[in-house]
């Protein structure tokens, strides 16, 4: 007879949850309250401490909220049903992407990003803007891969990890790529701010939009990600800006993102263009007065071609 004492199992708190799965501590006890999930126990002090299953779980979810699935849909579903929606998480870029990756450039970087060659994965990058110029690199290869790795992620074919060591290697494959561009007379214009708001950490589509801009003349200032709104305003007044872009993915709310770039256009200078582009479909389902969706990167120099015609 064994009367070893059991190991009691792993559970994380609360603000190891929030860490590991990137949902506020705010919005899991909303959850447990309106969905009954998750259900955490109670550890020796009374706080709340998860399981392994129901972060696994959490993780899935936070994949689906970044695709675009809202809560109330998907939080009360269990494990297999979550899976199987995952599987079928592919919108129309994303196909359009899948057929693109059927060449052999993009099937070897894939193949680069699942097998942790970083080295070989930047140099392979690298070779394919040298050799597709910029323009055709943004497009052609970035554009898809970045489909083709988010769908990846949202099946859970993917880890975090390596869409992370994806996402460095690129950006410093593209900044690298802009330095290269022969710069404009210091007055050039359009003069173009690029950021995104406070709880949208991305900003590949920022570096992407950044090289496009850059092609067709426009003095570029980027200030990263995360600015709140009052600080793009002062950016604007101090480096007399004529355009802000902004980059939205599908996981910041929906009200959000309408709510900010109200009160943007609103705080702007009079004259001030706002570009708002992409995946997050509020961007096109709700029209925000002052702001101008942009569709895709193949879309910004007719875009830059109207703003000239308009402006004088």
């Amino acid at each position: 007879m064994n009367d070893s004492p059991r190991t009691p199992p792993i559970s994380l708190s609360i603000a190891a949850v929030e860490r590991d799965t990137g949902l506020s501590k705010d919005t899991l006890r909303v959850w447990e309250r309106r969905y009954g999930f998750p259900s955490p126990d109670r550890d020796h002090v009374g706080e709340r401490a998860y399981t392994l299953a129901q972060v696994e779980k959490l993780r899935l979810i936070k994949r689906l909220l970044d695709a675009g699935h809202r809560p109330g849909r998907i939080v009360p579903l269990d494990v297999q049903a979550l899976q199987h929606l995952a599987e079928q998480t592919v919108d129309q870029p994303q196909r359009a992407a899948e057929a693109l990756v059927a060449s052999a450039d993009l099937r070897a970087l894939l193949a680069l990003i699942r097998s942790h060659d970083s080295t070989a994965l930047r140099g392979e990058l690298a070779r394919l803007a040298a050799r597709s110029g910029v323009a055709r690199f943004v497009t052609e290869v970035v554009g898809p891969l970045n489909a083709a790795v988010g769908d990846a992620w949202v099946r859970g074919q993917m880890e975090i990890f390596e869409e992370h060591v994806y996402t460095e290697t690129v950006q410093t494959v593209l900044r690298q790529a802009i330095a290269g561009i022969p710069q404009g007379a210091a007055g050039q214009r359009p003069r173009v701010l690029l950021t995104t708001f406070p709880n949208e950490p991305h900003g590949l589509g920022l570096l992407m939009a950044e090289a496009m801009l850059t092609l067709e003349g426009c003095h570029c200032v980027s200030l990263g990600v995360q600015t709140p709104v009052w600080d793009i305003v002062r950016a604007v007044q101090a480096y007399g800006i004529d355009i802000v872009a902004l980059s939205f993915t599908g996981c910041m709310n929906p009200n959000q993102v309408v709510d900010g770039l109200a009160e943007l256009a609103a705080k702007l200078p009079a004259g001030t263009a706002v570009w708002a582009g992409g995946a997050a479909p509020v961007l096109h389902r709700r029209n925000v007065p002052g702001v101008r969706p942009v569709a895709s990167f193949d879309t910004l120099a007719a875009e830059l071609q109207r703003w000239r015609a308009d402006t004088p």
